[in-house]
């Protein structure tokens, strides 16, 4: 089985930013009192102006890294909201099939010359399907020998007047994407494993619910992510981790559960952007590089859930 490599990491968020006290006051969340915000580690989030759609954040995600995009044979396009999978206005008025059609992909594709690459929607995963992007794209580029990289795209905003909290998490628009190659990529990683759970019965269940259900399909999406990878847990040198309350992982990772050093949990950037969809993991990521605290050969797990309810988890080696 050939390796995969994975890097070019890249990410935007919404062009408003503001503080929970702003947000609170505007009735943009369930959550009234800020400092319950800022006890789970929220201080700020990011939202887009009215005129800032989910493609404007996706353009803005690729256009750092469109310079190494060379002989790319898919764009796997991520949305965990279906309404951001259309960028067609004028059904309503026109009743024209077609404009529910008018997909950001295929923009994408044309706004960038990408003019081989095949165009792949993928909004059924949630906050995690940038994770679920890893494991289609390795599998692509491993049963089609003549492409060399995919493009992988998440964008998402919420519409407007839409809460932004979910599940007592403060939500930040956004939109990241990074590259997937048969040819290592400097400065980035080598794909190890990935492992996902899926629990369709749960779909519609209530926030205290989906909390409730978060540790113990946490804990089996992990261990059988590490298993699957042929590595114990303590191989794991870091993990990169969903903004969500940071008791939460605390809890995930003590003696009773995973066991895990909680020092090597990352995710820095939950205090300036709270939860940005599917996103997370790219923007804390990016930010482990950015530390230097990652050295070469190093194993780093990444891992989100998502309405659905979805868990995903996928295991890369540090290149350097």
């Amino acid at each position: 089985m050939k390796d995969i490599y994975v890097g070019h990491f890249s990410y935007v968020l919404g062009d408003l930013e503001q503080t929970v006290e702003q947000t609170v006051e505007q009735n943009r969340t369930v959550i009234k009192e800020p400092e319950k915000f800022r006890s789970a580690g929220f201080d700020k989030h990011h939202i887009c102006s009215s005129s800032t759609t989910a493609y404007d954040l996706a353009v803005a995600a690729v256009n750092p890294i469109a310079k190494h995009l060379h002989q790319v044979g898919a764009i796997i396009y991520s949305t965990a909201l279906p309404v951001n999978a259309n960028i067609g206005t004028t059904f309503e008025e026109t009743k024209d099939i077609k404009d529910l059609t008018d997909f950001p992909g295929s923009h994408l594709q044309s706004d960038f010359g990408l003019n081989d690459a095949w165009v792949i929607g993928l909004d059924q995963q949630a906050c995690t399907g940038m994770i679920g992007s890893f494991k289609l794209a390795a599998a692509l580029l491993r049963d089609t020998s003549q492409w060399s990289q995919i493009l992988c795209v998440t964008s998402d905003r919420f519409p407007q007047s839409s809460l932004y909290e979910q599940s007592y998490s403060l939500i930040s628009d956004g939109a990241s994407a990074f590259i997937i190659s048969t040819e290592p990529i400097l400065g980035g990683f080598r794909y190890v494993e990935h492992h996902a759970i899926t629990n369709g019965g749960m779909a519609n269940t209530n926030d205290d619910a989906s909390i409730g259900n978060f540790f113990p399909n946490t804990i089996d999406c992990i261990t059988m992510n590490v298993k699957r990878a042929g590595l114990e847990l303590k191989d794991i040198n870091w993990m990169v981790v969903q903004n969500i309350n940071v008791n939460a992982w605390k809890i995930v990772c003590s003696p009773s559960l995973l066991d895990y050093d909680i020092t090597r949990v990352f995710h820095p950037s939950l205090p300036m952007m709270g939860h940005m969809i599917s996103g997370d993991c790219i923007v804390n990521t990016q930010m482990l590089i950015e530390s230097g605290k990652i050295k070469p050969g190093e194993y780093v797990l990444l891992y989100m859930v998502g309405y659905g309810l979805t868990w995903q988890s996928v295991i890369l080696q540090y290149c350097g």
